[in-house]
């Protein structure tokens, strides 16, 4: 009964489930490892985080270039600001005891004894960067050689939150921060970093630093854990599919070794073929013998009708 099994159609519907049953469960693997990655790498970058803000600032220079290790640390660094170069960065958020706010950062570029500037964030304020009754709350940098002390945080990207990459800022704001888009404001080198002040100069908040990039738990990472279900998903789909079209065959081979076919589909068996002939010579027998039937009645008609001339003759003589 299950000798189709081995027909051409089965071995390649056998052969595609073996190989598509363990690829489904191998890629859901790999992409629940994924998701566990991201899980772990977003604690130990909290507890580097809680580290960090315990840590002795170092040099700046020790920590260059930014990873997800030096990401968060504090960091130190000595020169004068520039402050022919003070930019705002608006539409950017801050949480605090009443929620989320709108406003802008303040940056300003730190000319180190190196001779590259250090972009630094001094702080935020709520509020909007193209009002002037919020930018005159800006306090103006300290003049002279300072030394600051703040978060190492690696360049903004165009998928950073709050980033305005499409340009069209008003003259003296900045959309986000990175080398890449100071190159082209200020007229010397800039360090592919920048820093958040730990102490912010009143009225500004100070900045809380982001976590390194591919380190938190973001949508990527609950992305992949969509993706888990859904190779695994496609495993069960297969051998759903393939257990449906088996008990299918199966039952049309078993009702065909029983001689039950669908209603009406008789021509292709020979028993129905048979059939047919016998019932078309029973019909022809049987119209036979109603023709002989009605060929005696004839005779004896006929005789009848001979006998009764007879007598009528015999009475006339």
């Amino acid at each position: 009964m299950y000798r189709f099994l081995l027909t051409p159609r089965w071995w390649g519907i056998n052969v595609f489930a073996v190989l598509a049953i363990p690829f489904c469960i191998f890629m859901g693997s790999w992409q629940l490892s994924r998701f566990e990655d991201r899980v772990d790498t977003h604690q130990q970058q909290e507890d580097r985080s809680a580290q960090a803000k315990a840590a002795a600032a170092r040099p700046l220079e020790r920590l260059l270039p930014v990873d997800k290790v030096t990401s968060g640390r504090q960091a130190s660094a000595r020169g004068h600001y520039d402050t022919g170069y003070q930019l705002l960065v608006p539409a950017r958020t801050l949480k605090d005891k009443h929620g989320e706010q709108q406003g802008f950062y303040v940056l300003n570029l730190l000319r180190t004894d190196s001779g590259k500037a250090l972009p630094v964030v001094r702080g935020w304020l709520p509020g909007d960067a193209n009002a002037k009754a919020d930018t005159a709350k800006v306090p103006a940098p300290p003049k002279g050689e300072v030394t600051v002390t703040g978060a190492l945080q690696a360049s903004e990207n165009q998928g950073t939150d709050g980033v305005q990459a499409g340009g069209g800022l008003p003259q003296g704001q900045l959309g986000m921060i990175s080398a890449a888009s100071l190159v082209n404001i200020v007229p010397y080198e800039v360090y592919d970093a920048w820093i958040t002040l730990t102490d912010a100069q009143a009225p500004l908040h100070a900045v809380p630093p982001a976590a390194a990039e591919g380190s938190g738990l973001d949508l990527k990472a609950f992305q992949n854990l969509g993706y888990t279900g859904e190779w695994f998903v496609f495993a069960g789909f297969v051998v759903f599919m393939w257990f449906r079209l088996f008990r299918r065959e199966a039952e049309a081979a078993k009702d065909a070794a029983l001689g039950i076919l669908p209603q009406g589909d008789t021509s292709g068996t020979p028993g129905g073929a048979a059939a047919g002939s016998e019932a078309a010579g029973d019909g022809v027998a049987t119209g036979g013998a109603a023709t002989g039937r009605a060929g005696s009645g004839t005779a004896a008609g006929a005789g009848e009708a001979e006998d009764q001339g007879e007598a009528v003759r015999a009475g006339q003589g």
